[in-house]
């Protein structure tokens, strides 16, 4: 305090002076609690200061100095433009921040395009429009990169070869290998096959791309050429006709053929057989002569002019016995009955089985009656 101060304290009561001397030691102590939480609240806000700058630099270092490649995509890293490095693996990957180096990437994965439909011509001269898609991915991001480039258009590249390659390749082959009705003219598979070997190869050696499949979509005709593809279909399917035709004559004209020589070769054998028969039947009929012959002569001789009496007289010629006077009782006593009448067979087997009065009887009864069949019709025995 100042002299002023004191003098005047010394003027007041001891009361006033107490109640001021309280007041004054209370703001003392307000004023040395606040000097205290001072530090405290600089060491807070220095800490906070310092953690978002940490965040800042992890974020710049996150953004600047690394590039994440995700699945299904590659990468190319390009330092001032050029290429530094490529990466077709998903992951995390480190770079220098931007100018200094930068990543571009591409859809690694499997795609589909459907081209553009093409008019072209064929080996015979006709006019066809084609339709083709393809199947491919990235194989070389550099050199995709470098040819067909971030900002290029993949489908016109893919496009382009494959209009070349169709023009190429259909250039070599008429309309029948695509339509006709003869399946051995069919050539698409070949076709297509040619022209996929010619994009892939292309493809892959000037933009780094794969090519899995490249297939004909869709086939049409200008309307000009419709006509003339239905009458050559119309032609094909009549040489189809012709041939199938031409086919069942000849195989008709084989059967008759056949049939022809088969009959004709049973006719022959039989007529071989016919004629051993006739000759086995003749010599038969000779040794039954012989034999006759041999064992009754007057029989021999009866039976062969029964034989001449026989033939001169016509077939018609009926001769009338009484199967009950005698001697012609004699051929019933060996004849076959049946419910129709009476039938006689074999007059040699019952001659030879006669008595002889009864056999010469017999036999002079019969040819009596025949040489008056033959009288009544006017025939000569000789």
């Amino acid at each position: 305090m100042s002299y002023n101060e004191n003098h005047k304290n010394d003027q007041l009561d001891p009361e006033t002076v107490a109640a001021e001397t309280v007041q004054q030691g209370a703001t003392d102590g307000a004023v040395a609690a606040v000097k205290e939480k001072k530090p405290r609240a600089a060491l807070g806000v220095t800490i906070a200061k310092y953690a978002t700058a940490l965040v800042v630099v992890l974020v710049l270092f996150w953004f600047g100095f690394t590039t994440v490649v995700r699945e299904g995509q590659c990468a190319v890293i390009l330092r001032f433009g050029a290429v530094r490095t490529e990466t077709t693996e998903a992951g995390l990957y480190f770079k220098l921040p931007w100018p200094f180096e930068s990543v571009v990437t591409y859809d690694n994965r499997l795609q589909y395009l459907e081209a553009n439909r093409l008019e072209t011509t064929t080996k015979d001269k006709r006019n066809i429009i084609l339709q083709s898609y393809v199947v491919f991915e990235i194989e070389d991001p550099v050199l995709y990169h470098n040819s067909v480039g971030s900002i290029g258009s993949v489908d016109s590249y893919l496009n382009d070869q494959i209009f070349s390659a169709t023009n190429s390749v259909m250039g070599s082959y008429e309309l029948t290998a695509l339509v006709s009705l003869d399946a051995e003219q069919i050539k698409i598979d070949r076709i297509q096959e040619e022209i996929f070997t010619r994009v892939h190869d292309v493809c892959l050696a000037n933009y780094g791309i794969n090519v899995i499949d490249v297939s004909i979509l869709r086939l049409t005709l200008p309307d000009n050429n419709i006509q003339a593809v239905f009458e050559q279909m119309k032609t094909d399917r009549q040489k189809e006709i012709d041939s199938i035709l031409a086919k069942a004559n000849l195989e008709a004209d084989k059967i008759t053929t056949d049939a022809d020589t088969e009959a004709a070769e049973i006719e022959n054998q039989g007529k071989i057989d016919a004629s051993e028969i006739t000759k086995e039947t003749e010599k038969a009929v000779a040794k039954i002569y012989n034999d006759a012959q041999t064992a009754n002569v007057d029989l021999y001789k009866f039976l062969k002019n029964l034989d001449a009496m026989v033939s001169s007289v016509n077939s018609s010629t009926i001769l009338v016995i009484d199967e009950n006077k005698y001697p012609f009782n004699l051929l019933f006593d060996y004849a076959d009955y049946t419910t129709e009448g009476t039938m006689l067979f074999d007059l040699s087997y019952i001659l030879e089985r006669l008595e002889e009065p009864d056999r010469t009887a017999l036999i002079n009864a019969i040819g009596t009656l025949i040489e008056q069949a033959a009288t009544d019709n006017n025939i000569s025995l000789g």
